[in-house]
């Protein structure tokens, strides 16, 4: 780890300032990712901004919705009385991911900062076009078991790694963001995280400088039907293979609303909009449910190790579907 300047802030103005002003500055606040790069030398920041001690942390009922800060903990998030009854989609999903000491210990807003996983990213000795700029892609052609199926480029086939992302990217979420100018913005959770195309060191849509407040998810009717299905390779501390958060609204037996994201296929959580539209109407059965997931898998593009990936979403899918549905 080389050596790099500390400084704590006591506002999030003075945060944003300090990092805008130096593109080799850093926010830190759990840490649970930023560190693991440094130690590899991967990203080698002169300068850490902690923003640990902001007032970032309140997870609070809204007009419209839920606003949960981001500083708040993964585990203060998933475990919040408001959150476990109006949006246990979220809860079900942050509780899959990594294990409990680093859910204590990560944030809200560094879980949607969080950094591929690919082994080509980590390993200095390997080309990639994330870490250094024109190198090339070596799980393109190389070890791609664990790569994109959908959205990927010749410069990129590396998976956004969150299950937090994946249930905010099926419930709408907004992202709040304070700039370097003292401005706030609004970014669609959907629009948040890119895909590689030419630019694949770019995870997200966020200027350099920019600082996540907030993470606001409207009010919906799917509490009652919706849950998150993880495949891995093994039962705890294990990156998705596959993930699915499955959403619905059911009225008198008919689906009026679905939504359906997947997690380990895309630089991006992955969004099954022409899925979600055909299940609109139709009675919730196991049928509909493989058709739904069989539509969302058209368009897929495995590479030479991840074929399996297709299947294994399919049958997700519809699994997570009907389990949500409780059929």
């Amino acid at each position: 780890m080389r050596p790099f300047a500390f400084k704590r802030v006591a506002d999030t103005t003075s945060a944003v300032e300090l990092v805008a002003k130096n593109r080799n500055a850093r926010f830190i606040a759990g840490g649970t990712n930023l560190i693991d790069l440094m130690k590899e030398n991967v990203d080698r920041p002169d300068e850490l901004v902690d923003i640990s001690r902001l007032p970032l942390r309140v997870v609070r009922s809204t007009a419209t919705g839920v606003a949960i800060g981001a500083l708040a903990k993964n585990t203060d998030t998933a475990n919040h009385p408001l959150i476990k009854k109006e949006f246990p989609l979220l809860t079900q999903a942050i509780l899959a991911g990594a294990s409990p000491q680093i859910r204590n210990m990560a944030t809200n807003g560094g879980n949607l900062m969080q950094r591929t996983r690919c082994h080509y990213f980590y390993d200095l000795g390997t080309p990639c076009n994330k870490r250094q700029s024109g190198s090339g892609c070596g799980a393109k052609d190389g070890l791609n078991r664990y790569s994109a199926i959908f959205g990927w480029s010749d410069s990129c086939v590396a998976v956004h790694p969150s299950d937090m992302c994946v249930a905010l990217a099926a419930l709408d979420a907004v992202v709040n963001v304070q700039t370097p100018d003292g401005a706030e913005r609004k970014i669609k959770f959907t629009d948040f995280h890119r895909l590689p195309g030419d630019l694949p060191e770019l995870d997200n849509n966020l200027s350099h400088g920019e600082l996540i407040t907030t993470i606001e998810i409207p009010r919906n009717n799917f509490a009652a039907n919706s849950y998150y299905l993880k495949v891995r390779d093994r039962a705890s501390y294990a990156f998705a293979l596959v993930s699915v958060a499955a959403a619905l609204e059911i009225e008198k037996g008919e689906i009026k609303q679905a939504r359906i994201a997947l997690g380990g296929v895309a630089h991006k959580p992955w969004r099954c909009l022409d899925a979600e539209k055909m299940l609109v109407g139709k009675k919730p059965d196991a049928a509909v449910f493989r058709q739904a997931a069989e539509l969302a898998l058209k368009d897929a593009r495995p590479l030479s190790d991840n074929k399996y990936k297709v299947k294994m979403a399919q049958r997700a899918i519809a699994k997570a579907l009907g389990r949500a549905a409780r059929v």
